[in-house]
């Protein structure tokens, strides 16, 4: 499966800003650019991606940046992937020919698994320490 470079980015910045959620602390981007080794005019536009959806606020000024609009417990890896990639989970096969209607049903129930799972994953869950299990399949 290919995970866009955008989404991969979302993630793992949402996952700094869950670990220092407490609803008052404010991330800078420069910090969160630099402990992920994304480019910072990049990560400003994920951000503002996540902004819109709803996910992150921000505060502007000398002392600005970024944190979590809602608990980590609240946000899933569905809601991170319907922010900022749009493509990854809608089934567009084409039901067209004798075994179309059977191939789209095929992929449609694998990407309502896939929608399922992400659903089912929230940013508390990627903090936790790699050895520990996040989840079950």
């Amino acid at each position: 499966m290919r995970i866009s470079q955008k989404l991969e980015y979302a993630c793992r910045a949402l996952a700094q800003l869950a670990k220092r959620h407490d609803g008052r602390t404010i991330t800078r981007l420069e910090a969160l650019a630099q402990r992920e080794a994304i480019s910072g005019n990049f990560l400003v536009q994920i951000l503002n991606d996540l902004r819109r959806s709803g996910l992150v606020a921000s505060r502007r000024g000398k002392a600005g940046g970024y944190l979590l609009a809602k608990a980590p417990s609240e946000i899933t890896l569905a809601a991170v992937a319907d922010a900022v990639d749009i493509t990854l989970l809608p089934n567009s096969v084409s039901a067209d020919g004798e075994s179309g209607p059977a191939v789209q049903l095929v992929w449609q129930a694998v990407s309502d698994q896939l929608r399922q799972q992400l659903e089912s994953i929230t940013l508390d869950q990627l903090t936790q320490s790699p050895g520990e299990p996040m989840f079950y399949i």
